[in-house]
């Protein structure tokens, strides 16, 4: 949306310069006298942020930080159900012996942290 307006802003003062500078120039006739060109000059829109629209952008934004913050709770609480059950897993192999389950909970841990890491920036 802050693009949106940049761009929109870039636009009109883009559409401004060129009016500005067609309106200064005329054209050479005879005797050294500048006639007025005629032209019609571009119509821009220009839109102005509104206020209503701003706070609908917040709202979404603040709608998306519940749901991703919602989300996180739920993942941190689903890591540490499966820490927990690694390590009492972990406790009941002996030294010469690691489980296929073992090695598969891990993996899954590792998936869900990043996950977690990456819900935590924002992204």
């Amino acid at each position: 949306m802050k693009m949106l307006r940049r761009m929109t802003v870039w636009a009109a003062a883009g559409g401004l310069m060129l009016a500005m500078g067609s309106a200064g120039q005329g054209q050479q006739g005879s005797g050294g006298r500048t006639q007025p060109v005629q032209t019609q000059e571009p119509m821009i829109p220009i839109v102005m942020p509104d206020s209503q629209t701003d706070k609908l952008e917040q709202d979404r934004e603040k709608l998306a930080n519940k749901e991703r913050q919602k989300k996180l709770v739920e993942e941190t609480a689903k890591l540490l159900e499966l820490a927990n059950e690694l390590k009492a897993a972990v406790d009941k192999s002996n030294k010469d012996t690691l489980s296929l389950d073992v090695v598969r909970k891990a993996d899954e841990i590792e998936k869900l942290a990043h996950s977690v890491k990456v819900g935590m920036k924002g992204n």
